[in-house]
């Protein structure tokens, strides 16, 4: 199911997407009763998608990056596949919605986008074996690593690269009925104002998510609702301010957010 956030008349709620925008009456959204950590019900309310304002699909205690996951991506910034997992955060306050806007940061002046897969993490758990990684996850949603490329360059170190503000666009919603064996052989595609840029597969990945799961539990706890970015295809570059980035999963949806300059 697809699983959306959203807010409506002022209140915040988890709801069931329920519908194709191809429906006479467009997509519904059946809101739930909790929220989607743990069991829950259905209220049967239901209100248009069209009439909610839809905020990120979860917020993150921390969202983990992982860096230079697929070869071509490596390979076109000069990069080798590194031995182990390249493993970066992004902070809470870098966690936007679909339609909120990317705020260009003043100390940069090459901003990349990077489409990605992103999961969901549905329990806490920590050195979690590989045969279990399906059990710890809720879903997948789509993700845009949004990266100051000139300092992650000039910085060495990415916090800063990586974590500005607005810089991890989510969503729409997190798409549950997709197991470890689909998830590992996903579309991805990303366009900026209607232009393909990236088009890829998570088959392409150097290390699975199982592999990836692993090695993040090994060091540290994941809590319900974190993030994990799985990396980026080939095709990264530059964006500037009143461009519209998308980001398209195959089974999952479509991350459009736009770049404006920061005030």
């Amino acid at each position: 199911m697809r699983i959306a956030r959203f807010s409506i008349d002022g209140n915040v709620a988890f709801g069931v997407v329920e519908g194709e925008p191809s429906d006479p009456d467009g997509p519904v959204i059946d809101i739930i009763k909790g929220h989607p950590f743990a069991e829950f019900e259905r209220s049967g309310q239901k209100v248009p998608l069209s009439k909610v304002r839809l905020l990120p699909p979860v917020l993150p205690n921390k969202v983990v990056g992982i860096g230079r996951n697929y070869a071509e991506h490596a390979a076109e910034l000069g990069n080798e596949v590194p031995d182990v997992p390249v493993v970066f955060f992004k902070p809470s306050t870098s966690v936007i919605g679909p339609g909120d806007p990317v705020a260009y940061p003043s100390f940069s002046s090459e901003v990349h986008y990077e489409a990605e897969l992103a999961v969901v993490i549905g329990r806490m758990c920590r050195e979690v074996p590989r045969d279990r990684v399906q059990d710890v996850i809720l879903g997948y949603t789509c993700g845009n690593d949004i990266t100051a490329r000139d300092a992650q360059r000039r910085e060495k170190q990415w916090a800063r690269a990586k974590g500005f503000d607005t810089s991890c666009p989510l969503g729409p919603w997190v798409e549950t009925d997709i197991d470890l064996t689909r998830a590992g052989d996903l579309g991805i595609m990303c366009t900026v104002n209607g232009e393909q840029r990236q088009l890829g597969r998570t088959s392409e990945m150097v290390r699975p998510i199982e592999d990836l799961i692993v090695h993040i539990t090994e060091a540290m706890t994941l809590l319900p609702g974190d993030v994990v970015l799985t990396g980026t295809p080939a095709g990264v570059g530059p964006l500037s301010v009143g461009d519209e980035v998308a980001v398209t999963i195959e089974g999952i949806g479509t991350l459009t957010n736009k770049v404006i300059k920061r005030g």
